[in-house]
């Protein structure tokens, strides 16, 4: 079963981790801004991989980093993750954070509170959970060794482990083997973004790092009502109603933010509520080259990692 389509390589120089300069960067325009381009990096074993450039297809204002006004209480070095609004801040001085887009699966909602960063991870191992494997033993049972940190491993380039105390909270930012989830509810997994922006937000936290992980009803108070378009993509409610979308064309974002399957949907345990979702696994690339096999069978993109 494949998992996924590879990426291929290469090293990218990165500033001090006090340098947030390279945040900097213009709202998507068609062309990839520099941030997003191709980049090389060296594997798990030290190998070179290069880290595909991000279409501009995908890099929408909402979903590509930027230094944006911050209004929330959290110190600054912190992070703030709001599932439901398919955003995570990092907070600067000045009252100014840089918001990335994420993607969210179902996992991503399963869990609020206040964490600390335990645990970093480069280019990180993946194993199904014991329960994922008892109930659907067809689709991961293959992977019951383990899934290699690589190229083909669904927790991308990089992840973060988010801890309680002692307490493993098998809550997850890391990167995506499918950049075109990002900004949308796809899968069963935690809070992925591009393989680009954690690398940088990588090498700009720390193991002790807070991490704020918001309520529904804190997303509310903070990001106020949101709405749904047709591609799957969050907005807040006066910029969607400007273009057109109304509460009565799409709802409001106040649920679990996981998609039901529209196609022939598998069913995939949720390794954190230890309970049952619908997805469709089949993910593909609608604009990549189609001389080229780009489709993936994603076994799901959560976060546990091999043990």
């Amino acid at each position: 079963m494949r998992l996924a389509f590879m990426i291929t390589a290469l090293a990218f120089g990165l500033a001090a981790c006090s340098d947030t300069s390279r945040y900097t960067m213009p709202v998507a325009n068609g062309e990839v801004p520099a941030i997003y381009q191709a980049r090389q990096d060296t594997g798990p074993n030290g190998e070179p991989i290069t880290i595909p450039a991000v279409r501009a297809a995908y890099l929408n204002e909402r979903n590509q980093r930027q230094r944006v006004p911050y209004n929330g209480t959290e110190a600054p070095g912190s992070i703030v993750v709001d599932p439901y609004a398919r955003v995570l801040y990092h907070v600067l001085e000045n009252g100014e954070a840089m918001r990335f887009g994420v993607a969210v699966g179902r996992a991503g909602t399963g869990y609020y509170g206040t964490a600390t960063i335990r645990r970093k991870a480069r280019w990180p191992s993946w194993r199904p959970t014991d329960n994922m494997i008892r109930t659907q033993p067809e689709l991961y049972a293959q992977f019951a060794g383990g899934v290699a940190g690589g190229t083909e491993n669904p927790l991308g380039s990089r992840a973060l482990y988010l801890y309680e105390g002692d307490r493993d909270t098998y809550y997850r930012i890391h990167g995506t083997l499918d950049p075109s989830s990002v900004g949308k509810a796809t899968s069963a997994g935690c809070i992925r973004l591009f393989n680009q922006d954690i690398m940088d937000l990588f090498d700009e936290v720390s193991t002790g790092t807070t991490v704020r992980v918001r309520s529904q009803s804190e997303s509310r108070q903070m990001e106020g009502p949101l709405i749904e378009t047709p591609e799957g993509y969050v907005l807040p409610a006066s910029e969607a109603a400007a273009l057109g979308y109304t509460d009565s064309s799409q709802p409001f974002v106040t649920a679990d933010p996981t998609p039901a399957a529209t196609t022939a949907a598998a069913q995939i345990a949720d390794p954190y509520a230890q309970q049952a979702v619908a997805f469709a696994p089949q993910v593909s690339d609608p604009f990549a080259d189609m001389t080229t096999d780009t489709a993936f069978v994603s076994p799901v993109e959560s976060a546990v990692p091999a043990r």
